[in-house]
């Protein structure tokens, strides 16, 4: 779509305002709304100025002024406002220099696609995340000097089978009993039903949407895969969709990747292919039908992939998710069909087309501009230097026994230990000005300060039942 088509398009639909969204740094959507009547072709090239200091992790009070530079190809109607709205997703540049700037993800996104086509390698990289969420009926949490909880609840969650609830009807998905049962055990299958329509009226392909495993309304609705950019816009509108359908229905979504204790927590679980020339890299005749191009982007993610999940596994809770001997991806191993592998190679069709590599360390409370390119990155590296990803595990990995599995590396146990590996390995991401040095110090910087330093600093409320009594 052209600034021309979006105004005609606005003319059409009755548009009367304009929402100008943008990415923060740690990874929530952002906007500033304009009236229609001040959107002409020139905005599309003068872009909207705003104060950049007031977003995390960005500018200095001294340097605050930026430019929204809107980008015609992402309009959009709106499907919640109550007066017509088009949004439209925006880059970010300085004001003086007209340069795009170094900490908008998105523009990290689109310099590691841009990356990929000056090596030669490959001009598309296709990425498809399975973003799971949960849909709860109330959560509630606060700290303070001398106080600290959450409280969650669901209508499925298991927690009240024996709740009063004026008739309590059953219907209370069991422990890990998730996926997939049907109405009336699901009783989310409506609302998840609405918001995958709803994404498919805003132009995003759905492949299927269900329950997932654990109780309490967990839920995944996967999307078509497509190239690295416009899928992480998609994930934004992805998520914006589900978060305003459920407050509809006066519930909340949640996409923290462990809110409860003792069921499965929210992986994205993300399928990652290489393409030039609108053919297929990662096939071949190699283990599972993949080609030495998909085994070297292989060697790239597990060599690289401590530091990746300080990107896509970036907050604290992540590593509440990512815990050995459970059902998460921590194992530093690849396998066909193997869930149990932190990368896993999907054998559901012999098409050449659908040859592609899966990673499952991700979560969905990942900034996907950076998570994607990030493992763009590693993919290339691995395929540059010929990084040879050792042999496949095709075991199940939670039945080896221990002098098996002390070989297998595992993912950080923590957030802090994934910034510093973040700081030991991103040569890698420094490449053709991707990431630059401002985005991995501001990054890890940011984190620190503002989550690992602060989390610690806090007593836990279980440390009250282990020590209130010493």
């Amino acid at each position: 779509m052209t600034p021309k088509e979006v105004l005609a398009l606005c003319r059409e639909k009755g548009v009367r305002s304009v929402d100008l969204r943008f990415m923060d740094f740690p990874g929530l959507w952002q906007h500033l709304t304009i009236p229609v009547s001040t959107l002409t072709e020139d905005t599309f090239e003068e872009g909207v100025g705003f104060d950049g200091s007031s977003i995390r992790g960005w500018q200095r009070i001294n340097e605050s002024d930026m430019l929204l530079v809107p980008q015609p190809e992402t309009a959009a109607i709106d499907p919640f406002a109550e007066i017509t709205t088009l949004s439209i997703i925006c880059n970010i540049q300085d004001p003086i220099t007209r340069e795009d700037y170094s900490r908008d993800p998105r523009n990290v996104a689109r310099k590691a696609v841009n990356y990929l086509k000056s090596t030669g390698i490959a001009d598309t990289c296709y990425v498809g995340p399975e973003c799971e969420f949960f849909i709860f009926d109330d959560i509630r949490y606060d700290q303070s000097s001398n106080s600290g909880y959450y409280y969650i609840d669901s209508v499925e969650g298991a927690w009240n089978r024996g709740r009063d609830e004026k008739p309590n009807l059953g219907y209370k998905l069991r422990y890990k009993e998730g996926y997939f049962p049907v109405p009336p055990a699901d009783q989310m299958f409506d609302l998840r039903n609405e918001m995958m329509h709803l994404m498919i009226e805003c132009g995003i392909p759905i492949e299927a949407q269900h329950h997932e495993v654990a109780t309490g309304g967990q839920a995944e609705i996967d999307m078509r895969f497509a190239d690295l950019v416009l899928m992480a816009d998609r994930v934004m509108m992805y998520k914006y969709i589900v978060k305003n359908v459920a407050r509809k229905h006066n519930k909340v979504a949640v996409f923290m990747p462990k809110p409860l204790f003792g069921d499965n927590g929210s992986g994205m679980h993300t399928h990652l292919s290489l393409w030039k020339g609108g053919q297929p890299l990662f096939a071949g005749r190699g283990y599972a039908g993949l080609s030495d191009v998909a085994l070297y982007a292989i060697g790239g993610l597990l060599k690289h992939a401590a530091a990746l999940c300080a990107f896509s596994n970036p907050t604290t809770n992540s590593y509440k998710r990512l815990v050995p001997g459970f059902e998460a991806p921590v194992n530093l191993a690849y396998s066909q069909r193997n869930r149990s592998a932190a990368i896993r190679i999907p054998m559901y069709s012999p098409n050449p087309k659908a040859k592609r590599l899966e990673f499952r360390c991700p979560d969905p409370s990942c900034n996907p501009y950076l998570a994607f390119a990030a493992m763009l990155m590693a993919m290339i590296d691995g395929i540059q230097n010929k990084i040879d990803p050792g042999q496949p595990l095709d075991k199940d990995i939670y039945d080896l026994r221990p002098e098996e599995l002390k070989d297998v590396p595992t993912t950080p146990g923590s957030l802090q230990e994934a910034l510093s590996a973040l700081l030991a390995d991103h040569e890698f991401l420094l490449r053709g000005d991707v990431f630059t040095p401002d985005v991995i110090d501001t990054w890890t910087w940011y984190k620190m300060e503002n989550e690992v330093t602060a989390v610690q600093l806090r007593p836990h409320p279980y440390e009250f039942c282990l020590y209130a009594d010493i």
